[in-house]
């Protein structure tokens, strides 16, 4: 395998650089070498790599055919190789990052896109947080890092947890809904009165303002904030959305903020990640979620 790999390194130089004289250049060998190591394998397999009748060699459409395929070859043991010296190094291959479906996943993108540059050998797979337990991704070792989560960390050694801040939930309905027109703050019998809707289990026992107790009030429930956002905006339901979420639709009256006795606004929100299984690359996620000065102004801090 290995006279193959360096036959296909020289058509590569050769290739790119035009002659064997460039190519010896490049590769720091001489040209009888190079014509030497070619011509071998071409003996070895019985095939013509080069047509060397003319001034210069030309590529023969074997040799074309391996130049080819054999650069895809080379890209895939050049990663090989990179992939082996960060694992050495402690990166590691592979790192699902569970993210809370009230975290602004677009604050992500050009993190992933820094990531993906200088760090590519591992590889990524985010997976959203489930609803109705935020941890249950990290505690079963299907995640190596919880993104967003709300509610507070579960007291278990070998896990880590940070806070990102606290993340403000405001109450909306629709112009047309009839909440929009009642005078605040909205009570809990005024609410019983109305159809509500939630993300994940109803009655799940959550400390978030958006899972209040719906025991005693008819609700709607649905799997993501996008459909929860969106029956709201039809005036079908009223409940509580992020304010991030809500603020360019409070900004063109798409939605109406309702202040509500009592008031419940603020839900912490973590990172947290598996000590243990921890390398480098969790490590510059966590660093890097925890500085980024855009996901900081979505949660709010203690005392602001």
């Amino acid at each position: 395998m290995k006279p193959l790999l360096d036959v296909l390194i020289i058509l590569d130089a050769l290739e790119k650089e035009g002659s064997f004289a460039a190519a010896s250049a490049k590769l720091y060998k001489t040209p009888s070498a190079l014509s030497y190591t070619i011509h071998k394998l071409e003996s070895d397999l019985n095939i013509q790599l080069l047509d060397r009748s003319g001034h210069r060699a030309k590529f023969t459409r074997t040799g074309q055919m391996l130049l080819e395929k054999g650069r895809e070859v080379l890209h895939s043991v050049r990663e090989l190789e990179q992939q082996a010296v960060k694992l050495n190094e402690g990166w590691e291959n592979a790192l699902v990052i569970s993210v809370d479906d009230t975290f602004p996943f677009s604050l992500l993108t050009p993190l992933i896109d820094t990531f993906c540059q200088q760090y590519g050998v591992t590889r990524l797979t985010f997976v959203r947080g489930e609803p109705e337990n935020p941890w249950e991704r990290l505690m079963q070792g299907s995640a190596d890092i919880v993104v967003g989560a709300l509610g507070t960390p579960p007291s278990l050694s070998g896990y880590a947890f940070a806070p990102l801040g606290e993340l403000e939930q405001v109450f909306v309905v629709a112009p047309q809904h009839p909440l929009a027109q009642e005078p605040e703050p909205l009570s809990r019998r005024i609410l019983k009165r109305h159809r509500a809707v939630v993300v994940g289990e109803p009655h799940a026992s959550a400390t978030s303002a958006h899972r209040q107790r719906l025991d005693d009030q008819q609700a709607i429930t649905v799997f993501d904030y996008k459909t929860k956002l969106e029956l709201q905006l039809s005036g079908l339901a009223c409940g509580y959305i992020p304010r991030y979420m809500a603020h360019r639709l409070l900004e063109t009256g798409a939605l109406v903020a309702k202040k509500v006795s009592p008031e419940q606004v603020l839900d912490p929100a973590w990172i947290g990640w598996n000590e243990q299984a921890a390398g480098l690359a969790s490590a510059w996620w966590r660093e890097s979620i925890l500085a980024n000065s855009a996901i900081a102004k979505v949660y709010q801090k203690s005392g602001d």
